[in-house]
């Protein structure tokens, strides 16, 4: 038994009945005032106030938690733990009806319990039975002349006969603001930090988040829970494993998790306390991971499960019967909510907030030194071939930037592509012919869109992944200031605030609009090579938008600023038929190489990994010696 649990088996301070263990508290408003109340509850009729910790229905009203963070996900509980039951516990005030609703696969709902309370303790029990392919729970209270105020809410299964610890990473690389933000969030739910061992923080930047006077504040209330750790940057995927490792160095024998967590996410700390409960549980150890909800939009998923397809070397898809950048506030069609109620599997789940079992690490080693970008993919997929499962836990949710606001013509594009080949090499057969082609056709796309840094950046990444495993040497660290420098030679890389972009007027640059996607592709490759190479271009110069900027459409233009994906200026580009000629033959000559040595290369980071994903590798990295 850990100091932070009671031995009533719930963490300390909660008010679960002996013998049960809490997994999921009821919540009725987010952390933050910018969060619409209805991913926690909706207000059906009537009038309700609602507050974090109680709910307070008016009379004649009706409420619901068929929400996103209302509903207890069944049908994970089902298929992936050992948890037969679950109940429902909460306290009331006033008088009312609470009934326990389910829903299967197609979102048609059910009841399975039904209490008339008065001012008492309720509780309502259901069968983790009839769930799985589908299927969830939910609270609606009914009131008639009274009003009726729930609190205490909360999900319990029985306690677990064995205990796992639980410790949250945080890796950060100036983002102390951030960072601190996020540590504050969790040290004001004291409720959700008691599920917690400690906090070990890995500091890669040079702006320290220990110079903030709401670190020493965080510092004070956490105490010695909270551990903080500098080092030099090794990306993500070196403060993530830094503190990973110090996490399996620490357990000993004890079971315990890892629970990663970004430095930059806007927290619910409800995550915390639903992760490590789901782990308590799991019939196997199972890689666990929360669904990233977009933080100008939050009440958007961005997927409510994703997988990568290796050979094509993307990741980022959304499975099939899984919500997917979608309202999970909104109704369907057909009158159900728009919440994840269908099972789907995982192929991978981001490190926003991922769970790890040091199990999990003993068997089949550390993440690949990768320093950015397909860390979390390539440690998933490689899971998966030594039978640990990736779950992302539906209703386990923060907010996190979007994915879409982010310009893809970035230095992290290498990483991007370089280590998508990696993991392909890995965990796929590795088909050369087709991986070139893919390679082949997206260096087309950007030289015909006069992307020519992003063009270079990705035969240099063609290249790292030839050379072979000796380019992880450092962690990532050369790599990363070579390819800043490159890219600096290329100008339509720098990104300008609108006042500041060269010769940017409504009179110089006015705004093109794209067509219709063409159907005929080929032609129109045949047509704009032709087009940029000899400079016959319908338009001189234009300002495009960044939804509007396809390959077709901008290499129409012999100068054209397109719309950063962020909002937040400009990139101009500046048709260059040399460029484009060098690169277009570099880039022929990297994939031809491909295709002759991607079997050999392949083979050489096969027979590396081990080597790299071990710990005295990594102890090397970090410069520590245990």
């Amino acid at each position: 038994m850990t100091d932070v649990q009671s031995a009533a088996g719930a963490p300390a301070g909660t008010s679960a009945a002996p013998g049960r263990f809490l997994v999921q508290r009821g919540l009725f408003t987010g952390p933050s005032a910018d969060i619409p109340d209805e991913m926690y509850v909706e207000v059906v009729a009537g009038h309700a106030e609602r507050r974090r910790r109680h709910v307070r229905v008016g009379a004649h009203g009706r409420v619901s938690t068929n929400t996103y963070f209302g509903r207890f996900p069944a049908s994970y509980w089902q298929r992936w733990t050992t948890a037969t039951s679950v109940r429902f516990e909460g306290r009331i005030s006033g008088t009312g009806r609470v009934m326990l609703r389910a829903s299967d696969t197609n979102g048609v709902p059910r009841t399975v319990a039904v209490h008339d309370a008065r001012t008492e303790d309720v509780r309502l029990e259901a069968r983790l039975d009839r769930f799985l392919d589908g299927g969830g729970l939910w609270i609606e209270i009914v009131t008639d002349d009274a009003e009726l105020l729930l609190h205490d809410a909360r999900w319990t299964v029985e306690a677990p006969t064995t205990r796992r610890r639980t410790n949250i990473v945080m890796c950060t690389h100036n983002r102390a603001d951030d960072c601190a933000a996020t540590l504050g969030a969790l040290a004001d739910d004291r409720e959700a930090l008691r599920v917690v061992d400690e906090v070990i923080v890995v500091d890669q930047g040079t702006d320290a988040v220990e110079t903030r006077p709401a670190f020493a504040d965080v510092s004070k209330a956490m105490g010695a829970q909270l551990r903080y750790l500098r080092q030099p940057n090794l990306g993500g995927s070196g403060g993530f494993t830094r503190g990973l490792h110090e996490v399996v160095t620490k357990a000993g024998g004890e079971p315990t998790d890892a629970l990663f967590m970004d430095d930059d996410v806007r927290c619910e700390p409800e995550v915390v306390v639903r992760m490590a409960a789901f782990a308590q549980y799991t019939a196997h150890p199972t890689i666990v991971g929360a669904q990233m909800l977009n933080l100008l939009h939050p009440t958007q998923v961005l997927a409510g499960a994703e997988y990568a397809v290796l050979e094509d070397l993307t990741n980022g898809h959304v499975a099939a019967g899984a919500v997917g950048e979608s309202d999970v506030t909104s109704y369907l069609p057909d009158g159900t909510k728009n919440v994840q109620d269908r099972r789907v599997d995982a192929g991978y789940t981001g490190w926003w907030s991922c769970l790890i079992p040091i199990e999990v690490t003993r068997v089949m080693g550390y993440p690949l030194p990768l320093f950015f970008q397909w860390d979390d993919v390539e440690y998933s997929y490689r899971g998966r071939a030594h039978g640990f499962p990736t779950v992302t836990l539906p209703g386990a949710g923060l907010w996190h930037a979007d994915f879409p606001w982010k310009d893809w013509d970035d230095w992290h594009r290498y990483f991007n592509l370089r280590n998508a080949m990696i993991t392909s090499a890995l965990h796929s057969g590795f088909p050369v012919r087709h991986i070139a082609g893919t390679l082949g056709n997206l260096l087309a796309r950007y030289l015909l869109s006069m992307n020519y840094g992003l063009a270079a950046t990705l035969i240099r990444a063609v290249e790292d992944f030839l050379t072979g495993p000796e380019v992880l040497d450092d962690g990532g660290v050369g790599a990363t200031a070579r390819i800043r420098a490159e890219r600096s030679s290329y100008p339509e890389t720098v990104m300008h605030p609108v006042s500041a972009a060269p010769e940017l007027g409504t009179a110089q640059m006015p705004v093109v609009r794209a067509g219709g996607k063409p159907t005929r592709m080929k032609a129109v490759w045949a047509k704009r090579v032709v087009q940029q190479v000899t400079g016959r271009v319908p338009f001189h110069e234009g300002l495009v938008g960044a939804g509007e900027a396809h390959w077709w459409h901008v290499a129409l233009f012999d100068r054209v600023a397109v719309t950063d994906a962020g909002q937040a200026g400009v990139r101009v580009r500046q048709r260059n038929p040399e460029r484009l000629k060098c690169l277009g033959r570099d880039g022929a000559k990297v994939l031809l190489r491909l295709v002759r040595e991607g079997e050999d290369a392949a083979g050489r980071w096969r027979a590396a990994a081990p080597g790299l994903t071990s710990a005295e590798n990594w102890r090397r990295l970090f410069g520590v010696d245990r």
